[in-house]
């Protein structure tokens, strides 16, 4: 099985250095990017794999073709390509807001024949294995190919199949999400400096705090809700933390930001 993989920058990178440490042989991955120094940064972080700098010429025998671009590039790209697409393949992009309707567009060939186009969704969580992928996959994709693309994505990290409809919305929870945590994190951080830490020891606490609270809730299963009210006693500082919080606007600063980034 040979994997292509269309703009190996950071996501595209992410996805060749998963899928080579996660059981798929480098030698059947070959990587295309603009520059050659990010090339030349792959083949030394993922001995043995393919790289190129000429784009149709990687997806000639290709079996998946994964396309790494930025949305505004992929017309171009499969203009470029689509003549070298085998008609068997598979080509699944990870550009925002392109349809799986215009892929297949984008794909036809003059032959009329375009090859079965899905579109994924991971986050930068991908670069460690931890991504929310979202996936979705047009109603003709047989079992066994959306089996495969599953375990290839799972190198990622988790893998949710979803309705195209649900692609923005899962893209401003987990993806847009991963930003607004991290928002979340350096405010705490800055508020530990406040309360007499040193940044370092800010951060180390947050995260763990973080990586506690996450433990928490995987264990138990239960509602946040029903965890914040165990570590809440009347009259006690963390009510008191949380309604200030409430006051200032978290919850509809958080809720009001996932709405935007829906949009």
């Amino acid at each position: 099985m040979k994997i292509t993989i269309i703009g190996s920058g950071n996501m595209g990178g992410a996805v060749a250095r998963g899928l080579a440490g996660n059981g798929f042989p480098a030698e059947k991955i070959v990587c295309t990017a603009k520059t050659a120094g990010t090339l030349e940064a792959l083949s030394k972080n993922v001995p043995g794999i393919g790289i190129s700098d000429n784009n149709a010429k990687a997806c000639e025998g290709a079996d998946w073709i994964f396309l790494c671009v930025k949305p505004w590039l992929v017309a171009e790209i499969a203009a470029e390509i689509r003549e070298a697409v085998p008609a068997n393949a598979a080509v699944v992009s990870f550009a925002a807001g392109i349809s799986l309707s215009e892929l297949e567009a984008f794909f036809e060939t003059a032959a009329g024949t375009r090859p079965l186009c899905f579109r994924a969704m991971p986050n930068v969580a991908a670069a460690v294995a931890q991504s929310e992928t979202f996936l979705a996959a047009p109603d003709s994709a047989p079992a066994g190919t959306l089996s495969v693309l599953r375990k290839m994505l799972g190198a990622l990290g988790n893998v949710r199949v979803v309705p195209e409809t649900k692609l923005a919305a899962g893209t401003a929870l987990a993806s847009c999400g991963i930003a607004f945590a991290m928002r979340y994190i350096r405010a705490a951080c800055e508020g530990g400096v406040e309360l007499g830490f040193y940044p370092g020891e800010a951060r180390e606490i947050v995260l763990q705090t973080l990586r506690g609270a996450v433990a928490v809730l995987e264990k138990s299963g239960a509602n946040p809700e029903s965890e914040i009210d165990r570590v809440t006693t009347p009259g006690g500082v963390t009510i008191r933390g949380l309604n200030a919080m409430e006051d200032a606007g978290f919850t509809r600063a958080v809720i009001a930001g996932l709405r935007a980034a829906n949009r």
